[in-house]
């Protein structure tokens, strides 16, 4: 299987942790979705509170914060709008709120791009930059736009968001650990979640609605 990270990593994807390299593997002929289980602590800027709460309807970022959350995160590979695409569904268990962060990473095969499609709808979308550092998968995010439609909108350096992903395996363990920090250069720390999960999968011969949260897709940022 080659999933759209190994497309975008090219031969470096031969670097990773060979457990981390299985968990992005997927791909639009896999008949299994990824199912992942752990706890998180997540932080997040008191400043941008105001900004946060109106993404929970969009399943994008959450006011809340909190120590050994509860965390789950389910993967799926397909096609969409003739494009490979990995979905990556995010739930925090809350004590009082269950909050969903939902991303569908597109590969743009024509300038061999990735691209993040970040909430259900897809509103914000980010390009991605993986690279490894020692089987590590570590991903910062590129330009920005606002989606509207089948347009897109060029956030201005100083309000796009600067993301970095780090996605590693621990074999004493036996566990993922991932370390996510979003930032901006006026906002400052706007979010970060830090943790541990097991990765198992389920059978599923065709992917769920609710697996599929961007659609409509067949236009990619050109800028």
């Amino acid at each position: 299987m080659t999933g759209v990270y190994e497309r975008a990593l090219g031969a470096a994807a031969d670097d990773l942790h060979p457990k981390v390299r299985e968990r992005y593997s997927v791909d639009p002929t896999d008949d299994t979705i990824g199912v992942g289980r752990g706890r998180m602590d997540i932080t997040r800027g008191t400043h941008v509170l105001p900004a946060l709460y109106p993404m929970t309807a969009l399943n994008l970022l959450f006011p809340e914060a909190g120590h050994d959350v509860p965390f789950t995160v389910r993967t799926a590979g397909f096609e969409e709008g003739g494009h490979e695409a990995l979905a990556t569904i995010r739930e925090f268990e809350f004590r009082e709120k269950r909050r969903r962060f939902d991303s569908l990473t597109v590969w743009d095969a024509d300038r061999e791009r990735l691209f993040d499609f970040l909430g259900t709808g897809g509103r914000l979308v980010s390009e991605l930059h993986p690279r490894v550092e020692a089987g590590v998968l570590v991903v910062e995010s590129g330009a920005q736009w606002l989606r509207v439609g089948d347009q897109y909108l060029r956030f201005p350096e100083p309000l796009a968001a600067s993301v970095e992903v780090r996605d590693r395996y621990d074999e004493t363990g036996e566990r993922y650990h991932v370390d996510a920090t979003i930032e901006n250069p006026l906002a400052g720390h706007i979010l970060s979640y830090r943790g541990t999960f097991t990765q198992g999968s389920e059978s599923a011969s065709t992917v769920p609605d609710d697996l599929r949260p961007t659609r409509g897709i067949e236009r990619l940022p050109s800028g």
